[in-house]
């Protein structure tokens, strides 16, 4: 009898790639089921083979001195599905008094060992946390956000009563002190999922007027003032007095202010905008971070599935608008919404630029319910999953972020403008300003043995994946780096500029965060079964494997450990799947006593540095989950299953309060299953009648540090 691990059987039915069907038809528009938009033809096997990194090299490569910020506290920074310690808003300290960080019990945060029991793959109908946790819902889809909001009804929903309602489909979480025992938890709702939202749904032509605005005003954001439960790690949201924050972002009423070199230009002018300064609402937001000024980031994602008419835009504007996925043949493409019934500036062709007003990274201020959200164009625009911020040691900010298609890139900006310390008020008024100006740049990568990768995931003679890289300037304030291109160009069309200096072709980067323990950057890598499929590129030493299903973690150390550095070297530390499978691999961990993990999507530090992983379509059959992991010392690579969402489900989020105490997750479209409606639900979750998307909380029974 062979010793060799035998490979996990899958548990349930096969998914559509590694979602379920009914997933890819709403949050993407099928975006697997079409050509992949990146066509250029720019180099994906590295131009150079540094022999001379090794894997000791990379691991080793600079220290930083990245808690140069400062606000103190374990985990001064917050991230994408987020990040780690929010006590990174103390820095908003000025905008109300009470707001302090999240401060640790009197045992502190812990020593960061995990200790707890992982848990095991399963396709339960529950959410799953280890023995000695508990876990409650925080809100959920139709809970009350804006005070006096109506009461929800399933069989009467208006737009009206939404836009005052907890949205759907959670994706991003973010929680921001207001004092010790209160915060503000702020929340994008990424999509609609009309099947499961509305009984006796059959197609989207058959949809009211008043049930498309419905799905309008449950997409955007919400922020929603919690408050600690007797001194726990559990919060819930506070249900009387002003409640003066809380508040809702919709993808039809909410204005955003545009700012950066882009704005005003004409490729962002519209009829109902002449001056290109104004966008209305904000569309498929996923991911994002909380900044050290104390507001919160939000990526808009897939928005091209919105818009219809494509076929009928300017022919020199075709090419562009196909580089985003949008349909220029069809009036009609498959999986859309015809949103253009409730609202004509979704029909490109009579408003051909209104696209180009989405695709950006929106900041939006939780302390000041009055303030305007802004789309910052200096981020550049393509489908963000998020982006993340930390302090350079020059005082520069960076941000990391994410370009959620296969075949394509990895970005960051670095600010024109530092960051100024404290918690004055002009401290403040300044730092939120630092994302309107500075250079953009996309990631080029090379390799160590790029000879020796034949796309089956089998590690290189140096033992590991392993090389150099470099940031390639794109622009800087209006000055454009790309032959060609203007300054508002680049930013408008930064995929077509990444294509044409030569970017390297990644898996589906998503969430991007940066480790304030090292300043090392991890990018989650969620998969690519197009990847080395018929004419599509082959596999790359950063990419190691054909038809990727299960995706992999990348790690980016800067040079001198300076965030705003221009060259850096890289590693996978983790290459996902079962880990009987010999193309999977874990820091070099031994592979009998982790956790089986597909599908990296967001990525979160608790306060004590360990890397907290959510995943997105799990391809080994069970459902989705959070995992853990040390990413120092002896146990680094040693991943452990913290908890499992339920049946049709994703884990989204994750965030970890500044104190160790909580840990927040998105349950994403529960029940999500082909065949599934509001009259046969595939999940009950979480009030045993039809399937609503929440946010749970999760703590430690004895008040203890979450993990260990």
């Amino acid at each position: 009898m062979s010793d060799r691990p035998r490979l996990l059987p899958l548990l349930g039915s096969i998914r559509h790639g590694s979602r379920d069907a009914m997933t890819c038809l709403y949050r993407c528009g099928n975006a697997c089921d079409h050509p992949v938009p990146n066509t250029s033809d720019n180099t994906y096997f590295g131009d150079l083979v540094d022999s001379e990194v090794s894997r000791r090299g990379v691991v080793r490569a600079g220290t930083v001195g990245a808690l140069v910020l400062g606000f103190g506290g374990a985990g001064a920074l917050a991230g994408s599905g987020t990040a780690s310690a929010a006590a990174s808003a103390a820095a908003s300290a000025p905008v109300t008094p009470k707001a302090t960080e999240f401060a640790a019990p009197a045992g502190g945060v812990g020593d960061g060992k995990l200790t707890f029991k992982p848990v095991p793959p399963n396709t339960l109908d529950s959410f799953i946390v280890p023995n000695g946790y508990d876990h409650s819902v925080v809100i959920r889809w139709g809970d009350e956000v804006v005070p006096g909001a109506p009461t929800f009804k399933l069989h009467k929903q208006t737009a009206r009563a939404q836009a005052q309602q907890f949205g759907y489909n959670n994706d991003f979480v973010g929680v921001l002190p207001l004092g010790r025992n209160r915060s503000l938890l702020v929340v994008n709702h990424e999509y609609t999922d009309e099947n499961l939202m509305f009984p006796g749904f059959t197609d989207v032509d058959s949809l009211s007027v008043e049930q498309l605005k419905v799905a309008m005003a449950a997409h955007g954001m919400s922020v929603v003032e919690l408050e600690r439960v007797q001194g726990t790690g559990e919060w819930r949201p506070v249900k009387s007095g002003k409640r003066q924050y809380n508040r809702r972002v919709t993808a039809s009423k909410t204005k955003f202010e545009l700012t950066g070199p882009a704005a005003g230009s004409d490729w962002l002018k519209t009829a109902a905008d002449p001056k290109g300064r104004t966008a209305i609402g904000t569309l498929n937001n996923c991911a994002g971070g909380v900044t050290p000024w104390g507001t919160v980031l939000s990526g808009e994602e897939n928005f091209n599935q919105y818009f219809v008419g494509g076929d009928g835009a300017p022919e020199e504007l075709k090419p562009k608008l196909a580089r985003y996925g949008i349909n220029t043949t069809d009036r009609y493409p498959g999986g859309n919404r015809k949103w253009d019934r409730a609202d004509e500036r979704f029909d490109l062709t009579q408003h051909p630029h209104e696209a180009h007003r989405f695709g950006w990274v929106v900041e939006i201020d939780p302390y000041d319910p009055e303030s305007r959200p802004r789309k910052h164009t200096a981020l550049g625009r393509f489908k963000h999953e998020g982006a993340n911020v930390i302090v350079a040691k020059s005082g520069h900010v960076v941000a990391y972020m994410g370009d959620d298609e296969r075949f394509d890139y990895l970005y960051k900006f670095v600010s024109e403008k530092k960051f100024k310390k404290g918690n004055s008020w002009r401290s403040r008024e300044h730092n939120l300003t630092l994302l309107e100006s500075g250079t953009l740049y996309v990631a080029k990568l090379n390799y160590t043995s790029a000879d020796e990768i034949d796309g089956s995931g089998e590690l290189p003679s140096d033992g590991a994946f392993n090389g150099r890289g470099r940031w390639i300037k794109l622009v800087s304030g209006t000055r454009s780096y790309v032959e060609g291109m203007t300054a508002d160009e680049v930013l408008t069309f930064t995929r077509l500029a990444a294509d044409q200096v030569g970017a390297t072709k990644m898996d589906r980067p998503e969430d991007v965060e940066a480790s304030l323990h090292t300043g090392k950057v991890y990018v989650a890598l969620t998969n690519n079964s197009r990847r080395g499929v018929d004419s599509n590129p082959k596999a790359d030493e950063a990419n190691p494997r054909n038809a990727n299903r299960h995706g992999h973690v990348l790690e980016l150390v800067e040079k001198h450990g300076d965030n705003s550095a221009e060259k850096f070297t890289w590693s996978l530390p983790i290459v996902a799947g079962d880990p009987a499978d010999p193309s999977t691999y874990f820091a070099g961990y031994d592979k009998t006593k982790v956790s089986p993990i597909s599908c990296p999507d967001n990525l979160a530090f608790d306060a004590t540095g360990n890397l907290w992983i959510s995943t997105d379509g799990n391809g080994l059959g069970s459902n989705d989950g959070l995992f853990a992991t040390p990413i120092e010392g002896p146990e680094r690579g040693h991943l452990k299953q913290f908890l499992t969402v339920p049946t049709g489900a994703e884990t989204c989020g994750p965030f970890i309060t500044g104190d160790n105490r909580s840990v927040f997750v998105a349950v994403q479209h529960p029940g999500e299953v082909s065949g599934a409606s509001v009259e046969n639900p595939a999940s009950n979750w979480p009030d045993g009648d039809y399937a609503k998307p929440g946010v749970v909380v999760t703590w430690r029974l004895d008040g203890g540090p979450i993990g260990s």
